[in-house]
């Protein structure tokens, strides 16, 4: 008799969940060198010459090659303050400071463009918005398909109210939402305003008036904007699997590590319930690559209480004794209108033949 192998063990003393800094360090590595591998590859093979490209062409399509945190779950994540969106700050962003930014407000957008607009507000912040639109205006302007489109390619980073954020992606469609590399990133542009109980035990604002727009201080929504700019969107899906852009192909392998550390520390404690216990898997991967694993659980499971103590054995199937049914009886037998008719003879003779 073949000696049984248990595929699972039930762990007593817990599990020292926690990301390996050589493990990712390591996997970085081999993903940069694949990917600039596969580019000078590419550019050898390639017999025709780009008329378009310029002599730096090679630095900035290095730049567009981003690198995927895949993050993979034990089981589906169901809070909706979990899988609303929101934003990871990292230690080396990868944003470009030359960006061309969109920033989706709530009505009415005037308060907004006035609040940028302000002598206070940080020059370095506001250059690099290059529109403020509204909600409103947003979904009368861009319906159609082509123009939206064209909105996706004529601005590099979209930023968006959190208060509104979780209605484009029926405004914008799968435009934006069918790929994450342009997905409005939220951002808090009441920061800077104080909140007390009202009344009706809601939360307000203080400072604002009834029928007021709620706008935060410059100070304070300038620094929302650049924490916005210089973070990984964070987009939970109702899954078991959610990529997260951490980097790019043309930084340095341990700052690639490091951004990544920041991101599934910001994941574990804040947007996976039961944190590390509820993950199943972290990889790495480039847009055309193979996924390198940096963690895997030993368990497949949440609860020690979902383990068996004992084997599990199959019921015995016993017959349920009780009065029998009888039988249901053929139409020919229930006095149905088929069963009265008489029979339509095929042989059927005419009269003629009858004489």
């Amino acid at each position: 008799m073949a000696k049984e192998i248990a595929l699972t063990t039930k762990v007593q003393q817990g599990t020292p969940y926690q990301l390996d800094p050589n493990q990712t360090l390591k996997a970085a590595q081999a993903l940069v060198s694949h990917i600039q591998k596969e580019q000078k590859r590419l550019e050898t093979a390639s017999e025709k010459k780009d008329l378009l490209a310029t002599g730096d062409s090679d630095d900035e399509t290095q730049e567009k090659v981003p690198v995927w945190l895949i993050l993979g779950t034990k089981k589906f994540i169901q809070d909706q303050k979990r899988l609303k969106p929101s934003k990871i700050a990292l230690p080396h962003p990868f944003g470009s400071p030359d960006a061309r930014v969109c920033l989706i407000t709530a009505d009415p957008q005037r308060a907004f463009k006035d609040l940028i607009a302000e002598p206070t507000f940080p020059a370095s912040i506001s250059s690099r918005i290059s529109r403020v639109i509204g909600i409103t205006k947003l979904k009368a302007k861009y319906k159609s398909y082509e123009s939206r489109r064209q909105l996706f390619a004529e601005y590099d980073v979209f930023l968006a109210d959190e208060r509104i954020v979780t209605f484009l992606a029926s405004t914008l469609g799968k435009v934006f939402y069918g790929t994450p590399a342009k997905r409005p990133v939220p951002v808090t542009l009441t920061a800077g305003l104080k909140t007390q109980k009202g009344e009706d035990g809601k939360k307000v604002k203080t400072g604002v008036k009834k029928g007021d727009t709620a706008v935060g201080t410059p100070q304070a929504v300038a620094k929302e904007i650049e924490t916005a700019l210089n973070a990984a969107l964070v987009h939970i899906s109702p899954s078991v699997t959610t990529a997260i852009r951490v980097a790019t192909a043309d930084m340095a392998p341990k700052d690639i590590s490091e951004n990544i550390e920041a991101v599934v520390e910001g994941l574990t404690a804040k947007f996976v319930s039961k944190g590390w216990r509820n993950v199943r898997s972290l990889h790495i991967k480039g847009p055309n690559t193979m996924a390198l694993p940096i963690w895997l659980a030993e368990e497949l499971w949440v609860e020690d209480e979902d383990v068996l103590e004992e084997k599990w054995k199959p019921k015995a199937f016993v017959r349920e004794e009780g009065p029998s049914k009888k039988k249901r009886k053929p139409l020919y037998q229930r006095g149905s209108r088929k069963s009265r008719r008489r029979p339509r003879s095929r042989n059927r003779t005419s009269p003629s033949q009858m004489t």
